[in-house]
C-alpha cells in the first residue's frame, strides 16, 4: 500500500502492522512484546491502544497481515517463473522451499513459522491463524494443476509447511537445504503434470 495516500494515523497503523508480523515470525505468539513492536514501529508506547484493543488483537491482524504479504510474494515470483516457462506448480514449489525463504523466517510464511503455537492462542487469534492456513491451502490449490483433488492440496501444504520446520530446525547448512531439495523433488515429481 502507498503511503503517501494513508492519513497519518493510517500510516502508524500500517509500521506497528509490519513490526509485529515480523516479530511474530521470528519470536513465535509469546516472544511479541507490544512496547518493542511499538519502539521498532517508531512511536510511543503509549499510543498502541490507539490503534488495537488488545495484544490479541495485535497478533490476529499482524499473522493475517504477514499471510498477505507472503501469498503477495509468492505469486509474484510464481508469475516471474510461469513466465520463464516453468509450471506454476514447480514455480509455486521452488518458491515455498526455497533457501531465501529458509533464512528469512521474518518475512516467510506465518504458518510455517508459527503453526505448533496456533492451537495454544485466544480465540481472536486462533480465528485469524486458521485463517491464514486456509489462505495457505488456497494457494496451493491455485497453483495445483487443474482437477487435482483436495486431499493433494492438504498433502501439498502440509509437506511444504513441515520441510519448511524441519529445515529451520537443522538450519541453514548443508543438510537443511538438502531437506528442502528432497521436498522441492518429490513434490514436483509426484504433483506437477508438467514434469
Amino acid at each position: 500500500m502507498n503511503s503517501k495516500f494513508l492519513g497519518k494515523k493510517a500510516q502508524s497503523h500500517q509500521r506497528i502492522l509490519e513490526a509485529a508480523s515480523r516479530e511474530v515470525r521470528r519470536s513465535g505468539f509469546r516472544g511479541v512484546g507490544v512496547a518493542d513492536v511499538m519502539k521498532e514501529a517508531g512511536l510511543t508506547h503509549g499510543g498502541f491502544y490507539s490503534h488495537f484493543a488488545s495484544r490479541d488483537a495485535l497478533l490476529a491482524e499482524a499473522v493475517v497481515h504477514a499471510s498477505r504479504n507472503i501469498g503477495d510474494a509468492i505469486s509474484v515470483n510464481v508469475e516471474t517463473l510461469a513466465q520463464r516457462g516453468q509450471s506454476t506448480f514447480s514455480a509455486f514449489v521452488e518458491t515455498y522451499l526455497s533457501d531465501s525463504h529458509m533464512s528469512d523466517c521474518e518475512n516467510g510464511c506465518p504458518v510455517a513459522a508459527l503453526c505448533g503455537e496456533m492451537p495454544n492462542q485466544a480465540a481472536e487469534v486462533l480465528d485469524s491463524s486458521r485463517r491464514i492456513v486456509a489462505n495457505l491451502y488456497k494457494l496451493v490449490q491455485q497453483a495445483l494443476p487443474p482437477g487435482s483433488s483436495a486431499e493433494a492440496a492438504w498433502t501439498v501444504a502440509s509437506t511444504l509447511i513441515g520441510a519448511m520446520q524441519l529445515a529451520r530446525a537443522i538450519g541453514n547448512n548443508t543438510q537443511g537445504k538438502a531437506v528442502l531439495a528432497a521436498a522441492r523433488a518429490e513434490l514436483i515429481a509426484n504433483y506437477d503434470s508438467q514434469h
